[in-house]
């Protein structure tokens, strides 16, 4: 069995669309910045929450504040 090589007769199109030439009057789309903190203030914001350890035992998630509660006994918790 003999082995033969073959070439591509079709030029690719992505080389043919990077060696055009622009076109008369053609402005790239100008996109705007998109930082971490721009995604976070358009999705609402970080979601500020805790897991706190009450005394009596029990383990919660709350949002973070200086005073949290336990739901469980209502003992504040230190932060």
């Amino acid at each position: 069995m003999a082995v033969t090589t073959m070439q591509a007769r079709i030029p690719h199109p992505i080389r043919r669309l990077r060696t055009a030439a622009p076109r008369r009057g053609y402005r790239p789309v100008e996109r705007p910045v998109v930082t971490v903190e721009t995604r976070v203030r358009e999705a609402g914001g970080p979601e500020d929450s805790a897991h706190y350890t009450c005394s009596c035992g029990m383990v919660f998630q709350a949002s973070v504040s200086a005073s949290v509660a336990c739901p469980h006994c209502g003992v504040q918790q230190d932060w």
